[in-house]
């Protein structure tokens, strides 16, 4: 008779995460470490979410934010950044489409940090908008 199979050991994302930005020994694990900092002091209750094979992903009813580390950026991508209003135009990266946006942050640029706590949570209520509510 087989065996059932091994269960996978849930992944704890914050340590995921910790350990992402540890093995960013350059600029990009500074600057994915301050993102971070941002996106978690916007909402106490944002939750830390590891996918897609190692993809920081940061959550309020529904994705807020993707973090992304490339060879000459770091990237927030926005689950639903086209419907978010953006008066400061941190948004710099995928404008094309018509749900996604990005920012891409490279080495020694300022981000400021008032404008993506804003977007976060403009983000985190435009969640809240769509989410269903629960049934009885």
């Amino acid at each position: 008779m087989a065996s059932a199979p091994e269960t996978a050991a849930p992944i704890d994302a914050s340590r995921e995460i910790d350990q992402r930005i540890a093995e960013l020994t350059d600029w990009r694990g500074k600057t994915l470490a301050r993102l971070r900092a941002i996106i978690k002091d916007a909402d106490p209750d944002i939750i830390e979410e590891w996918k897609w094979r190692g993809v920081p992903v940061w959550e309020q009813h529904g994705i807020i934010c993707t973090g992304e580390t490339y060879k000459a950026v770091v990237k927030l991508t926005f689950a639903h950044g086209a419907k978010l209003e953006d008066p400061t135009g941190l948004f710099n990266a995928s404008l094309e489409g018509s749900t996604r946006r990005a920012i891409d942050v490279r080495e020694g640029e300022a981000l400021g940090e008032g404008a993506l706590t804003a977007l976060v949570r403009a983000a985190i209520a435009l969640n809240v908008s769509k989410a269903k509510p629960k049934r009885k």
